[in-house]
């Protein structure tokens, strides 16, 4: 029975970790619990109507929470696996009371001690394989620290792309170039830029699927409101007399429809063309999508 309990510990022990690995390593990058997190906090958001400095929490707050449910369920796992076995197979310092406490809350100091690599030295495992297993946990405590700090760096570089792109967007909008603008070599270059950072963005999506629940401020930084202005200058381009700028233009519509198929895919799930999933990520985003 009590190698029972133990191996439900370590069963919580490497749910954790699988869940780590796929949110941040997986190629897919399919983590169940960062989705389900960000997602319902999201949800909850729309639901509740909140905007502005209340959404922009959403991201940063479902981040912080993911990192201290897998802490949690680390040190719950690891506790359990120790329960069993407490007091008899460890050691305690002369003069601790920790003897005297409970079995379980025993066991949730020693793995909440050993993750955070604090090494008190008050309570240590006296069997051998538990000898063993004690320098593991602190391994894997150093390994989620140094995963959420790198979680953290791949994110924000992602959400800087996307807003950069958005505000491209907003400035060309702005500036309102003629089709006898964009019918030229300049033109030409500008669509095949703007293809390119539309990939970039889509690739983000692919692989950090969080930072679609982070909010980008104002409409002109908002890739949600100004996409839509994106597809009407790839339909300029692929009206164009010349050729290179309208091969630009195929090229700004395909990396737009690759776009589209990726939020609509893991996000928004309309089943539409592009100009509806579009829409539909724009009054997600709490926006109105921006057209010529």
């Amino acid at each position: 029975m009590e190698w029972l309990v133990s191996l439900a510990g370590a069963g919580l022990v490497m749910a954790a970790l699988r869940d780590l690995f796929h949110t941040l390593w997986h190629p897919t990058r399919h983590g169940g619990l960062s989705r389900l997190v960000m997602s319902a906090l999201w949800r909850l958001a729309r639901h509740l109507r909140a905007r502005g400095r209340v959404v922009g929490l959403v991201g940063p707050l479902a981040m912080v929470t993911v990192v201290s449910l897998w802490a949690g369920t680390i040190i719950m796992g690891w506790a359990i696996v120790y329960w069993p076995h407490m007091p008899a197979a460890f050691s305690f310092a002369l003069g601790s009371r920790a003897a005297e406490q409970p079995a379980l809350l025993d066991s949730l100091y020693l793995s909440l001690v050993t993750v955070a690599t604090l090494g008190l030295g008050d309570i240590s495992p006296a069997e051998g394989w538990l000898r063993l297993v004690s320098p593991l946990e602190a391994l894997v405590g150093f390994a989620l620290l140094t995963a959420s700090v790198s979680w953290v760096l791949e994110i924000y570089p992602a959400l800087t792309r996307r807003r950069v792109l958005a505000i491209r967007l907003a400035l060309i909008q702005r500036s309102a170039p003629t089709d006898d603008q964009l019918d030229c070599t300049m033109g030409a270059v500008l669509l095949e830029s703007l293809a390119a950072e539309v990939a970039r963005v889509r690739i983000d999506f692919t692989q950090y699927a969080e930072a679609y629940y982070f909010h980008d401020g104002e409409d002109h930084s908002s890739l949600a409101a100004t996409i839509g202005y994106a597809a009407d200058l790839a339909q300029h381009g692929r009206a164009a007399r010349q050729p290179d700028v309208r091969l630009a233009g195929d090229l700004l519509a395909g990396a737009l429809e690759d776009l589209a198929a990726i939020l609509d895919e893991r996000f928004l799930h309309t089943g539409g063309t592009p100009t509806h999933v579009f829409a539909a990520y724009a009054a997600d985003h709490g926006r109105s999508l921006a057209q010529s």
